[in-house]
C-alpha cells in the first residue's frame, strides 16, 4: 500500500489513506512484540469480546423498542437508517452490514464453547435474532450455511441427529423469509427489475416511474439514464464491470491505480456510461467505490497486492481446518464472504477489526503448535 505511492495516480488521495491502514502494520507488530497471550487470556478476549457484542445487541434492540412506540415506524427493527433520516435499528455511520459481520464473528465464538451457561444460550439466541433483523443478506445466508456445517460436522451428535438439524436450518430459513422488511430486500436483488416487472414500492422512498437496472442491465446496458436505479447486487455488477474495462483500457494488471487512487477513473466511467450522477440530496454512483474488496485491491494495488491478501485469508483458512478450529474457520468465511460485497479493509473500522482478529487466531495457532 506504502509503495503504491510512488505509482499512483493520485497522490494525495493515497498518502492521505495510508494513515488509515496502519492497523494492518502496526496490530500485527505490537502482537508480536511481547510473549505470547496465554491460552486463558486468549480465551478471555474473545469471551469478552462476544458478550459485550451481546449487550450492544441488547442496547440496539430496546432502543428500536422504544423509538416504535415514540414514532410508530417499524423500519427502526431493520437495517440501517440514511444519513438524512436515523430509521433503521442502527445508524448508518456504523453501516448494518459492518455490524452483522461483529455479530457473527461473536456468535461464532460462543457457540464453540463447550461448557455453555443459561447466559451464553441468552447471548447465543440474542445475537442471532439481531442478526436476521439487521437483514444484510449475504451475511444472513452465509450465518445459516455455517451453523449447518457446523451441525452437520463439528457437533458430537452430527450423525445421529442430522434429520433434525436439517429440521432446524429449513424452519429457520422459512422463519427468515418471512419477515417482509427481509423479503423485500432479497426480491429487489433477483427479480427483473423493468418497469412493468417491479413495483417502485418494494424498495422505500424510491419516487415513482424509477426503472430498476436488473443484473443483466447492469453488465450489457451500453447507457443508463439518470432515471435508473441500482439495487445492490445490480451496482457491484456494474461495478466489475467498470474493473474489467479498466483491465482492457489501463496498464494496471500489476501495480494497480494506487491506493485509494480509482475515485477518479470510476468517476470518468459513471459520466461516459451516463449513470445519475447525484443531485442536492443524494450522491451520484460515480462517487462509490467498488464495494468488493477483491476488486478494489486488484484495481489499486494489482495483481501482487490481491495475491498477498488472498494468500492471508488461505493460510488463516487452511490453519482453521487444520486444527479444527471451527471459530476460526468461521470467521475466514464471514471474511471471504463480506470481501464480495464490501471494501472492508478500506474502511477504518474494518481493517481495525480484520487487524486484531487476524492477529489473535494467528496466536491461537501458535499455542497449538506449541503445544505438540
Amino acid at each position: 500500500m506504502a509503495c503504491s505511492y510512488f505509482w499512483s495516480i493520485d497522490t494525495k488521495l493515497t498518502l492521505k489513506a495510508i494513515p488509515k491502514e496502519l492497523s494492518l502494520l502496526l496490530i500485527p507488530m505490537i502482537f508480536s512484540l511481547r510473549e505470547l497471550l496465554t491460552k486463558k487470556q486468549l480465551n478471555f478476549v474473545f469471551k469478552a469480546y462476544s458478550y459485550s457484542i451481546a449487550v450492544y445487541a441488547l442496547y440496539f434492540l430496546l432502543r428500536a423498542i422504544i423509538r416504535y412506540f415514540l414514532i410508530g415506524d417499524s423500519r427502526v427493527f431493520f437495517y440501517h437508517g440514511d444519513y438524512d433520516n436515523d430509521f433503521g435499528l442502527v445508524s448508518k455511520s456504523l453501516n448494518a452490514i459492518h455490524v452483522s459481520v461483529f455479530v457473527a464473528t461473536a456468535y461464532f465464538i460462543l457457540l464453540v464453547e463447550k461448557n455453555k451457561e443459561k447466559i451464553t444460550y441468552f447471548s447465543l439466541g440474542l445475537l442471532a435474532f439481531f442478526l436476521v433483523l439487521l437483514s444484510s443478506k449475504n451475511i444472513v445466508l452465509v450465518f445459516f450455511l455455517i451453523n449447518v456445517i457446523y451441525f452437520f460436522f463439528y457437533t458430537k451428535e452430527s450423525n445421529r441427529m442430522r434429520l433434525r438439524n436439517i429440521a432446524i436450518v429449513v424452519i429457520g430459513i422459512g422463519c427468515v423469509l418471512l419477515f417482509s422488511k427481509i423479503k423485500e430486500r432479497f426480491q429487489v436483488e433477483f427479480q427483473s427489475n423493468t418497469k412493468e416487472s417491479i413495483s417502485p414500492n418494494v424498495v422505500q422512498n424510491v419516487p415513482k416511474g424509477v426503472n430498476y437496472v436488473s443484473i443483466y442491465e447492469a453488465w450489457n446496458n451500453e447507457n443508463f439514464t439518470p432515471n435508473d436505479f441500482f439495487p445492490g447486487t445490480s451496482f457491484r455488477v456494474y461495478q466489475a464491470r467498470l474493473f474489467f474495462d479498466f483491465l482492457k483500457e489501463e496498464p494496471i494488471f500489476w501495480k494497480g491505480f494506487g491506493l485509494n487512487a480509482s475515485y477518479s477513473k470510476i468517476e470518468e466511467k459513471g459520466k461516459e456510461y451516463n449513470v445519475f450522477l447525484g443531485n442536492e440530496v443524494y450522491s451520484g454512483y460515480q462517487t462509490k467505490n467498488f464495494h468488493n474488496q477483491y476488486i478494489q485491491t486488484f484495481a489499486e494495488l494489482g495483481f501482487i497486492g490481491f495475491l498477498l491478501m488472498i494468500s492471508m485469508l488461505f493460510i488463516l483458512l487452511y490453519n482453521g481446518i487444520k486444527n479444527k478450529d471451527f471459530s476460526q474457520f468461521a470467521f475466514v468465511i464471514l471474511m471471504i464472504s463480506l470481501f464480495l460485497t464490501e471494501s472492508f479493509l478500506w474502511r477504518q473500522r474494518g481493517v481495525v477489526f480484520f487487524s486484531i482478529f487476524y492477529s489473535l487466531f494467528c496466536i491461537k495457532n501458535s499455542l497449538k503448535n506449541v503445544n505438540k
